[in-house]
């Protein structure tokens, strides 16, 4: 297994940072502090076709492996936390189902826009459903050639931005096999797009809440056979869980290097305080924490495109990187002392960022229990 990137991914991850160094990094604060992304950063990323990473040529995408997606991710992050999970959502679990599980009809339709520069998004979690998802109660009553869609979604990513949302909703019985998948467009009378939710971290990025009022949603939207929503859901979360790693990797390894930036630059006690070994193993650790994240996210990336069963990597990459990512960040305050917890710094935005990476797209006892239950199902190899 070899996990280094060959030319082509240094080309591409250069190309993206000189993009995020250039002409983000000088927003990102404020982008932070207005709590909105202009549409301009998103028509930028369009320009660079990075809302079709993962999809291929032939239906305008760029057709990039796993680990190339992944490194665009952290390249983004570790500029823009909030740019970087817009980016990954609209890739990983927002575009890429409509090619995987839609029709050709739907994908002539919805990828032209969406892989240069409509946004997609994502919609599962209910007011009363989170972890247990498959509890779920909106309902898409079959009604002819349409379904009639009722209730409400929450902590939906790029809800502002969005042209569709893929939404999960019940047509039959409880459980996960009543669930069916549904492409509806933002505009669909009867869809109520809610406030922003005001966050702790992650700013810029908009999270809405949906509401579905009678609003008919045409046969030929549905996403994959009825029944099958809720399969669909999970095999997306699967990548998406990726995305949020490299997310984490990204804020994290921004923060590092912040870290040790500062550790250099700050004087006490006649010298610089990196020569502190205090703060020698402080920034050891930030460095060790990163390197181990950055290869388990690599692996994962990896087995998916070697075709392989990459579940549990994923997991375990998602698991690690978002937990090291708030020990990092947490760190990285602390090298900088009083300074640190004042927005002057970018760290304390980084923390900021870096503490609901441990509970979206699975929460890290959720990765728990998706290890475990692997684990057990096959055997420990030895």
């Amino acid at each position: 297994m070899n996990l280094d990137l060959t030319d082509e991914q240094v080309h591409i991850r250069d190309a993206v940072r000189d993009l995020c160094r250039g002409e983000f990094a000088p927003q990102a604060a404020e982008w932070d502090r207005q709590d909105a992304i202009p549409p301009s950063a998103i028509a930028r990323l369009a320009d660079m076709g990075l809302l079709g990473m993962n999809i291929p040529e032939e239906w305008g995408g760029l057709g990039y492996d796993s680990r190339t997606v992944v490194t665009v991710i952290e390249e983004i992050a570790r500029v823009s936390a909030a740019l970087a999970i817009m980016v990954s959502v609209h890739n990983s679990v927002g575009a890429y189902p409509i090619y995987a599980y839609g029709t050709d009809e739907q994908r002539k339709k919805y990828l032209p826009r969406l892989t240069t520069g409509a946004v997609g998004a994502f919609s599962l979690s209910e007011p009363g459903s989170g972890s247990d998802a498959s509890a779920l109660t909106t309902t898409a009553r079959r009604d002819g050639d349409h379904y009639v869609l009722n209730g409400a979604k929450n902590w939906v990513t790029n809800g502002k931005h969005v042209w569709t949302f893929l939404v999960f909703a019940r047509t039959s019985g409880a459980g996960p096999k009543g669930i069916s998948g549904f492409i509806v467009e933002k505009d669909t009378p009867g869809v109520t797009i809610g406030k922003s939710e005001d966050k702790m971290g992650l700013r810029g990025s908009d999270t809405v809440t949906l509401a579905f009022d009678d609003a008919k949603i045409p046969v030929g939207q549905r996403l994959g056979p009825d029944g099958e929503g809720f399969k669909i859901a999970l095999s997306m979360l699967d990548s998406g869980r990726m995305g949020v790693a490299a997310q984490a990797l990204g804020v994290m390894t921004a923060a590092y290097h912040e870290a040790v930036r500062y550790a250099q630059q700050r004087q006490a006690w006649g010298g610089p305080i990196a020569r502190i070994q205090a703060i020698q193993f402080k920034l050891a650790e930030m460095e060790r924490r990163v390197m181990a994240a950055r290869l388990l996210l690599q692996r994962a990336a990896w087995l998916k495109d070697a075709g392989r069963d990459f579940i549990r990597a994923a997991s375990i990459a998602k698991l690690y990187a978002t937990e090291a990512a708030t020990w990092v960040t947490h760190q990285a305050i602390q090298v900088h002392g009083g300074y640190g917890y004042v927005k002057e710094y970018a760290v304390e935005r980084y923390y900021r960022d870096a503490r609901v990476m441990e509970i979206y797209e699975g929460t890290s006892e959720i990765q728990r229990l998706v290890i475990a239950r692997s684990l057990l199902k096959e055997g420990v190899k030895v």
